[in-house]
């Protein structure tokens, strides 16, 4: 595979575009599941979608994939109603709801499609495409759909971004500001379902919340701003369906919604351990040099009790003195005249004026109050 194919072939450029509009969507929509510690509710409605587009083939007896991923929305919507239903009318949480939704609409769905297979029709070979994905089988009308998809999400976006954020952040105080949350609520849910549903035919009912969570749980580790975010997991998630479907492409016989989701769990990794704020590695910098920190004032704190006692601060002591003192090292000795806390003469030490005035405000921070 060579770099013009991407331009030049007709199905590795659709499934290239189409996989990345789709992980931008995602990435976008994503965000706001994550910010409402409603992880599993990509999971919840992907399940929910399958009998939808069963049922949609009993109905019609054919493989339309606008008629398919039409039912699959029905579906879709119905198991979000369920959903909030099972939240307000029950005393269940919503990790509870999510997990019994997902179970009963995945298990009814499965059993409708094993129901299509034992029908004398052969026209209902392929619908467990919609199982695991297939993105060889997407076409321009596909990529379309999904464009004017993400172009409807991105207007209601902008046009509620205020009302989505305070909803994010604060329900109460949107409810004192006279919001109506419950409309507000309902139309995340609504984007979020739209953006499942035409991911299906790509990456599948069973790794389609990957590609829900994973670009937007990716840029959560970069930055606090839910703007900055929004637009971090459309990068990501863009950016996973690109490298995934060249992967795929490269090597025969491999998957391409497996490989995107791969693709983006890389980038999940990558942001938890290299993010500046909240990475793995950073945060263990951080702690070692707090604890050296740590270790240079106990040991100034030490000679401060030292050199207090004496009317000259600038008196030399001898080094031994401090050989009782746990915090004590040849090392920390050093760090503390690099900082000009205290000069080393020999085997002698004496304290600088700097230093002792930072010691004389570390003690007077560790006295009790009055």
């Amino acid at each position: 595979m060579e770099l013009t194919d991407f331009f030049t072939n007709y199905t590795l450029r659709t499934i290239t575009l189409g996989t990345a509009v789709l992980g931008a969507i995602c990435g976008m929509l994503g965000s706001f599941a994550v910010l409402r510690k409603q992880s599993l509710l990509g999971d919840a409605i992907s399940h929910a979608a399958l009998p939808g587009i069963a049922i949609a083939f009993l109905i019609t007896s054919a493989k339309d994939s606008n008629i398919l991923l039409l039912g699959a929305l029905v579906s879709g919507l119905i198991g979000v109603f369920w959903i909030r239903g099972i939240i307000t009318k029950t005393h269940l949480k919503t990790d509870t709801a999510l997990g019994l939704i997902l179970s009963l609409f995945f298990g009814f769905g499965m059993l409708l499609l094993t129901y299509i297979q034992k029908q004398p029709n052969a026209n209902q070979a392929g619908l467990d495409k919609y199982l695991f994905g297939q993105a060889a089988t997407l076409v321009e009308s596909d990529v379309r759909l999904m464009l004017i998809v993400t172009g409807i999400s991105l207007i209601i976006l902008l046009l509620f971004w205020k009302e989505f954020k305070l909803l994010l952040f604060d329900k109460n105080y949107a409810l004192t500001l006279g919001f109506n949350t419950r409309f507000i609520d309902g139309l995340i849910s609504f984007l979020i379902v739209l953006a499942i549903v035409i991911g299906l035919q790509t990456v599948g009912v069973v790794l389609m919340s990957a590609m829900l969570l994973a670009p937007a749980a990716a840029a959560r580790q970069w930055t606090n701003s839910l703007g900055v975010m929004v637009g971090l997991a459309a990068i990501f998630g863009a950016c996973s369906g690109v490298f995934g479907t060249a992967i795929s492409a490269s090597q025969p016989g491999l998957s391409t919604g497996p490989v995107i989701v791969l693709v983006a769990a890389v980038f999940v990794t990558v942001s938890f351990i290299f993010s500046p704020e909240r990475g793995i590695l950073f945060k263990q910098l951080r702690l070692i040099r707090n604890r050296r920190e740590l270790e240079l004032k106990k040991t100034l704190y030490f000679m401060y009790d030292i050199v207090r006692k004496h009317e000259d601060v600038s008196r030399p002591h001898a080094i031994r003195i401090l050989n009782n003192f746990q915090g004590f090292t040849k090392n920390t000795l050093s760090q503390l005249a690099e900082k000009d806390w205290i000069t080393i003469q020999g085997q002698n030490w004496s304290m600088t004026s700097t230093g002792f005035e930072t010691a004389a405000n570390l003690y007077n921070k560790n006295l009790p109050e009055p």
